[in-house]
């Protein structure tokens, strides 16, 4: 794994099995079903973008994904009476943060050097590689998703992952800057919602009942 995306997924897939764990850390799960969880996460969105453009899974082919999962989710596991604490769910959520800006523009790249459905499916499959595995991982452990909680979550991937388009299409020899900048647009503005507690104003929302 030495190219630069296959090191993306690598620190995703470490990011999003931690956060697996952190989020049923409370609940009186077990080891077995921490890992579980934790892989589940780890590979989630990656699975459902590489089932879509219909390639062999990326976990398929390098089973050291999952070996790495297995151990962040051991190592979140053995760690949680350190990990919860007060400050558990900014944890939680900066590192899904990080795990999701790292999986948008490894997802974005992959699907553009794959000339699948340009421009608008390296956007969309971006988005749904960086949440597909945090989307599971909520389900799975009973908690209200990002995505339909009135904090700002998807934008900012979007954003990242239009603009990371934009620039393999007109800017490709800058491709490797823009994904650095990408990340850091994606991660920077997470982190900014998270630290400010912004949230989608009330005129943009529906009213719950």
């Amino acid at each position: 794994m030495q190219t630069i995306g296959e090191l993306l997924v690598l620190l995703g897939t470490v990011a999003f099995a931690v956060t697996a764990v952190l989020a049923v850390v409370d609940r009186g799960i077990d080891l077995f079903g921490a890992i579980v969880l934790g892989i589940i996460t780890a590979v989630g969105g990656g699975t459902i973008r590489d089932l879509i453009l219909d390639v062999p899974v990326f976990w398929a082919i390098d089973t050291s994904y999952i070996w790495v999962a297995l151990m962040a989710s051991v190592f979140a596991f053995l760690a949680r009476s350190v990990l919860a604490r007060k400050h558990m769910n900014s944890l939680f959520l900066y590192i899904d943060a990080l795990g999701a800006a790292l999986f948008a523009v490894q997802g974005t790249v992959k699907v553009w050097d794959y000339g699948f459905g340009l421009p608008f499916a390296p956007v969309m499959l971006g988005v749904a590689t960086a949440i597909g595995g945090g989307l599971i991982r909520d389900v799975l452990a009973g908690r209200r998703n990002l995505l339909m909680s009135r904090e700002l979550y998807a934008v900012p991937i979007t954003l990242g992952c239009v603009l990371l388009t934009l620039i393999l299409s007109y800017l490709p020899e800058y491709r490797y800057y823009g994904s650095l900048g990408c990340f850091a647009l994606i991660f920077g503005l997470r982190a900014g919602v998270i630290y400010w507690q912004l949230i989608v104003p009330d005129w943009f929302t529906t009213k719950a009942r």
